[in-house]
């Protein structure tokens, strides 16, 4: 009986690292600034990254390592491939390693912080993705995780069905719900979740309409959700 293939040989897994050279010209930058407001301005607190064991789990091109590292992290940065990874050791002072969210190359409770941003919609179990997540964090450590909403994922199968957004990776958006239910049974204690993003066009990720997130009874219909949990202090 032949293996079923690993990460490694899953074309649609590395759809990213297929492009690294030009992945940061093609990026929107609106959307990506977006999202390093959100993580930086907010979520994250100088005392959580200085001097901490840090994981950017997906890292791209190394746009949020580059944050960490710049914050004074003990950061290691995990990607699919070697392309990516070349791109984000020329951003920033990291240790790089090639590899899949779904089996993290780590012991138990290795990091302090997890941070994952639009990462695990691209793979094939992003449940599986969260558990190994909850498996590297150290007792006190916490997870920062984002990802697109499930609600809004006919929308986006509409875009390539027209051809207005080709992509060929995987794309298991995961529900508002769900996302707080898998990292409690994972035994973290989720410290705030909320949507992002209204309304469907990148132009709205711009700075001018960060406003629109304070609707909080609209978080669970917004394009994107973020989640922080923790671990508790002893295991």
């Amino acid at each position: 009986m032949t293996a079923a293939p690993g990460p490694e040989d899953d074309r649609r897994a590395r759809f990213y690292e297929s492009f690294a050279e030009v992945w940061d010209e093609r990026m929107n930058q609106d959307e990506v600034g977006k999202r390093l407001r959100l993580v930086f301005g907010r979520l994250l607190t100088e005392e959580d990254v200085r001097g901490k064991r840090v994981l950017d789990a997906g890292a791209g091109t190394g746009l949020f390592s580059r944050s960490l590292a710049e914050m004074g992290a003990q950061l290691v940065s995990l990607d699919v491939g070697e392309k990516l990874l070349e791109l984000v050791r020329a951003k920033c002072a990291t240790r790089t390693v090639a590899g899949s969210v779904l089996d993290l190359p780590f012991p138990d409770g290795e990091f302090d912080l997890v941070l994952s941003t639009e990462v695990i919609e691209h793979t094939t179990e992003p449940r599986r993705a969260v558990r190994e997540f909850a498996r590297v964090l150290a007792p006190g450590g916490k997870l920062i995780l984002t990802v697109p909403n499930r609600l809004w994922r006919p929308a986006i199968l509409l875009a390539n069905a027209l051809h207005l957004r080709p992509y060929m990776g995987y794309e298991n958006w995961v529900a508002y719900r769900d996302l707080r239910s898998w990292v409690e049974a994972e035994g973290l204690v989720v410290e705030s979740q909320e949507g992002f993003n209204l309304l469907p066009h990148t132009a709205f990720c711009r700075q001018a309409f960060d406003f629109l997130d304070r609707l909080r009874p609209l978080h669970p219909y917004m394009i994107n959700i973020a989640l922080v949990a923790r671990r508790a202090a002893s295991r």
